[in-house]
């Protein structure tokens, strides 16, 4: 089985109210799954990396499987490719708990989206935001 994976994360303020928000299909493009949640004051990175991490730990329950990871986050992106180079402490210790997640997969590959094509995890990161930060 191949899942697609949408994941993002939105800080208001930056660092300020943050949300992340987590979709799942199936082959076909139908959504099996989707998760949002408020994260309390954090960056967009910060917000991106618990993003990712949710998003890997809801794909553990369709093992055996692979994973295509879409995020409109250009750095977390190259930064899980290993093209870049994590300088952030705080980052690199998000960016480890993401790689042994990546290890319970068949093969998990990467790509970076704009932010047209991830409106459903960005709209439910909205979401958990406003529904904490009132």
């Amino acid at each position: 089985m191949k899942i697609n994976l949408y994941t993002d994360g939105a800080s208001r303020g930056n660092p300020g109210h943050a949300g992340i928000g987590v979709v799942a299909l199936d082959e076909s493009g139908s959504q099996i799954d989707s998760y949002y949640e408020y994260i309390g004051h954090a960056t967009n990175n910060v917000a991106e990396y618990r993003a990712l991490i949710s998003g890997l730990v809801l794909a553990q329950k369709y093992l055996p499987c692979s994973l295509n990871v879409f995020m409109d986050s250009e750095l977390l992106v190259n930064q899980m490719k290993g093209l870049y180079k994590v300088k952030s402490e705080q980052l690199a210790v998000f960016n480890s708990e993401a790689r042994v997640h990546t290890l319970k997969f068949e093969k998990v590959v990467f790509e970076y989206i704009p932010r047209e094509k991830n409106k459903a995890a960005d709209k439910l990161a909205n979401l958990a935001i406003d529904s904490k930060s009132k």
